[in-house]
């Protein structure tokens, strides 16, 4: 199968998902529950999640495993299952997904801050090489490290997956301070972050979480003036959530969010989806405009 980059030199834009987390707690996960260990215990709800987003419009799907590492897993005592539990949700996203949709492996934060050193950075790497092995092994196409704030454990974990084999994508969360710049919660900017993750090997890069949609133009617009020969992907949660009557409401409907989607392509992104409070209703629309905007993308990007 080609690589991303590859379809998108074709094809010019894509679709991602939209929320995992979403859509596994409305089956039935609890915050007690491990969500990687659904791959194992309840692996039709995870595989449904992919469909449902494959069904949609989703030209890729990611996977169930944003909390595989081994430190993550510790908190579950389940550390030692790593290989299994990532090699299991990528078959899994990868049955859903068929042969003619690309998967990509879901790698998160560590939780671990290498400036309070309760970590080394060869430990970080062995983390992260360990995930992205046991991801490809499950029959991922690329892996995507994604809602990192630190470069050193954003660079240490691009590191390890392209040493992997992996086509590697990278994103970032980033806050809308009161000055009106963008920054993750360790003071990086979209352009900081653009060149230490591409520098370090990153195929793609991208911001995801935190912000809507609207805020994100800006945000890809600066990486894409960083780096304007590296494909940008954007999964914005689905507004700002509020908290009413003990429930999380999302402001944007599905409508309301793919209406940024033009703006979104003109700032430079190449790949839209999702992030939290995102559904497959969401991904519909998104397909629906994506699909009529290609030709505009194209005569952007040539």
């Amino acid at each position: 199968m080609q690589t991303i980059r590859e379809a998108l030199r074709e094809r010019r834009l894509l679709v991602s998902d939209g929320a995992w987390g979403t859509m596994l707690m409305a089956a039935g996960l609890t915050p007690d529950i491990c969500a990687e260990f659904w791959n194992i215990e309840n692996p039709d709800a995870v595989r449904n999640v992919g469909a449902k987003y494959i069904a949609a419009g989703s030209d890729l799907i990611t996977t169930n495993s944003f909390g595989g590492s081994r430190f993550k897993l510790d908190d579950y005592d389940k550390a030692d299952r790593v290989r299994e539990l990532n090699r299991a949700a990528a078959h899994i996203s990868r049955e859903a997904a068929g042969a003619n949709h690309f998967v990509i492996g879901s790698m998160g934060p560590t939780g671990k801050m290498l400036l309070m050193e309760d970590v080394t950075e060869q430990e970080l790497y062995d983390a992260f090489r360990a995930q992205a092995e046991a991801l490809l092994e499950g029959g991922v196409n690329a892996c995507c490290i994604e809602t990192m704030s630190a470069i050193d454990e954003g660079t240490l974990a691009v590191r390890a997956a392209k040493d992997s084999g992996a086509e590697t994508i990278c994103t970032f969360t980033f806050n809308h301070l009161p000055d009106g710049t963008y920054r993750t919660m360790m003071g990086v900017s979209p352009e900081e972050m653009a060149a230490a993750v591409v520098d370090a090997g990153a195929d793609l890069i991208g911001a995801n979480c935190s912000l809507g949609p609207e805020a994100m133009v800006e945000i890809v617009a600066a990486m894409h003036a960083a780096v304007p020969d590296v494909p940008i992907i954007v999964h914005p949660n689905a507004g700002i959530p509020s908290f009413v009557e003990g429930e999380t409401r999302y402001p944007e409907t599905p409508k309301s969010f793919a209406a940024q989607v033009p703006a979104l392509v003109r700032a430079g992104a190449s790949i839209i989806g999702g992030c939290c409070g995102t559904t497959p209703a969401h991904i519909r629309e998104i397909a629906a405009v994506v699909n009529n905007s290609r030709g505009e993308a194209k005569a952007i990007t040539s």
